[in-house]
């Protein structure tokens, strides 16, 4: 009988993440999980995320804008999605 072992996809409700869309990078808390799209609370765009791998270590992001209300990103744009484990931005930079 096969072991089954617990989901460690990021795509849950409650998580911080880190998404890389076809043109761009967001942050954001996912708050809703639909068949097209997730949406996004405390949400910024990462106009330049620096170098990444140092991103993602150090949380540390070059130019970040903050949506003022929750945002929506199509599945279908998403290249990748990882948790991220640092505070979410909040202040344009």
């Amino acid at each position: 009988m096969p072991s089954v072992t617990k989901s460690k996809s990021p795509i849950k409700i409650g998580n911080k993440v880190l998404i890389r869309t076809v043109t761009h990078y967001h942050t954001g808390k996912i708050i809703e999980i639909n068949k097209d799209h997730l949406v996004l609370n405390k949400a910024a765009w990462i106009a330049d995320t620096g170098r990444f791998g140092n991103a993602l270590e150090s949380g540390s992001l070059n130019e970040i804008e903050p949506f003022k209300n929750p945002v929506a990103v199509f599945i279908s744009a998403i290249i990748d999605i990882t948790n991220w484990t640092h505070d979410l931005p909040e202040k344009q930079k």
